[in-house]
């Protein structure tokens, strides 16, 4: 097992616990009467997580292979199923399983990227056609898109498609059909933000282009999170005296998190939250390189990707680089089941390793 890759896990999962803390006490008091409310059950799955991890870390990998289609077929059986639950904050994103809530679309990225590694092991050969190099991936991805965008969640489709695009440019799809894949997306968001019809999307790209336009209405988060991230400067305030999470800055426990680490930790502290999740992905990436068949490769391009990507994209939002997509900060924001499925998905990554380690031995 990849000691390093479980290190830097457990250290992405320590510093967004204490994060979590520090960004949710305040809020957690105001609305629920403990400061602790957060804390409480992120630890809980955290420790959870932990376990998992190292529960599935020593389950052979090879027997996902089997389940790639029932995964995906129950992913999108869920999908469906969430369109008929009530509405939450003007969505259908999650199922309430009454003790606690969780959106399908977790445990579909996991489904897609199982299914795509089955596809590209099993075609790898011919990953240069059309036939087995692009169709048999933009069927699936297409049908999850689709009921992804009935809830809408625009934000899990640009996920989706980000993840797919590194798994197939990864797997050996030739430039040119790679490139005519990157119009495509390109044309599909433009597409959707031209004729979709979903308004809020038009106002995230207003509130993008100039923040300061409505500060006390569609744009008070991002400008809140710009003040939070413009008061840190260099070294920060210090762990635990953020002036924006009080009250300030809505929920930041959750998507804005990030801007927490920036008011508290200042430059430093950012940037050693990025470093760790670049080592992440480096790491990832040579246990993927050093894997004993393509299967076991792919897989772990995909779930190191899969965190690589939603940390960039986070990141990119709460610094308003690019528009407000609603994406978690993997292991710092709240949400237990997410945080499952990432430490659970980690140990797929830490079994990969086991099996290199076998392999060479």
């Amino acid at each position: 097992m990849d000691a390093t890759f479980l290190i830097i896990v457990l250290a992405l999962l320590t510093f967004g616990l204490i994060m979590l803390f520090s960004a949710s006490y305040a809020y957690a008091l105001y609305q629920y009467g403990s400061s602790f409310y957060f804390i409480q059950r992120q630890a809980v799955f955290a420790v959870a997580g932990v376990i998992g991890m190292l529960l599935v870390s020593c389950i052979d990998y090879h027997v996902l292979q089997k389940f790639a289609f029932w995964a995906f077929a129950g992913g999108l059986a869920l999908l469906v199923i969430v369109l008929f639950m009530p509405p939450l904050k003007g969505a259908r994103r999650w199922i309430n399983l009454g003790f606690t809530t969780f959106q399908p679309s977790e445990v579909v990225k996991f489904a897609l990227i199982l299914l795509f590694a089955y596809l590209i092991a099993t075609n790898y050969e011919k990953m240069g056609t059309f036939r087995y190099g692009i169709l048999p991936f933009m069927i699936p991805l297409a049908m999850v898109c689709g009921l992804m965008f009935l809830e809408p969640h625009i934000s899990g489709i640009v996920l989706m498609v980000s993840i797919a695009l590194v798994m197939m440019f990864v797997g050996g799809v030739k430039y040119r059909y790679y490139i005519g894949l990157l119009v495509l997306a390109v044309t599909g968001v433009l597409i959707i933000i031209m004729f979709g019809g979903i308004e809020y999307v038009e106002a995230r790209l207003q509130s993008w282009l100039d923040p300061f336009s409505d500060p006390q209405g569609d744009t008070f988060q991002t400008v809140q999170s710009l003040l939070a991230i413009g008061s840190g400067g260099f070294t920060g305030l210090g762990l635990g005296n953020s002036r924006q999470k009080y009250l300030y800055l809505p929920e930041p426990q959750n998507d804005f998190i990030f801007s927490i680490v920036c008011e508290e930790l200042g430059f430093l502290g950012a940037m050693a939250l990025i470093i760790l999740f670049a080592v992440f992905v480096v790491r990832g990436f040579i246990i993927a390189s050093r894997a004993p068949d393509k299967f076991g490769s792919m897989l772990a391009v995909g779930l190191t990707a899969q965190i690589g990507i939603q940390a960039i994209v986070n990141i990119a939002v709460v610094t308003n680089t690019i528009p407000n997509t609603g994406i978690s900060l993997p292991f710092f924001s709240y949400g237990g089941t997410a945080l499952m499925m990432q430490l659970l998905q980690m140990g797929i990554v830490l079994n990969i390793s086991r099996h290199s380690a076998i392999v060479k031995q």
